[in-house]
């Protein structure tokens, strides 16, 4: 059976190296997430980019960089997102979030 909601798509963008309470930034995101039973999420490590220093970061065998950009996405409805970004605004610094509204589609067994 086949279901469509619409939902938002909260899309967190730090560098590998980024901290909070001693442990790597997006691991913390993800167990804070689950902690919330936000619907779904995600993280993307990338193989360049640069941030708001504009300092490149690549995984290029010559400039191999320890802060390589990494990307959370949290995808839930509405209410569930903005709920959960009011405990994001006391752990985030320097990081860039971006939400888009989504359509998800879920395909079940009858």
């Amino acid at each position: 059976m086949k279901k469509e909601y619409e939902a938002i798509l909260l899309r967190i963008f730090l560098g590998e190296s980024d901290q909070h309470e001693g442990q790597p930034l997006y691991q913390f995101l993800v167990e804070l997430f689950r902690k919330e039973e936000i619907g779904g999420v995600t993280v993307l490590r990338g193989i360049a980019g640069y941030g708001k220093h504009s300092e490149v970061h690549t995984a290029s065998i010559l400039s191999l960089s320890s802060n390589l950009p990494i990307i959370v996405e949290a995808v839930d409805k509405k209410e569930k997102i903005d709920k959960i970004k009011f405990k994001l605004e006391s752990i985030m610094s320097g990081a860039m979030v971006t939400e888009e509204i989504v359509k998800i589609t879920s395909y079940e067994a009858d």
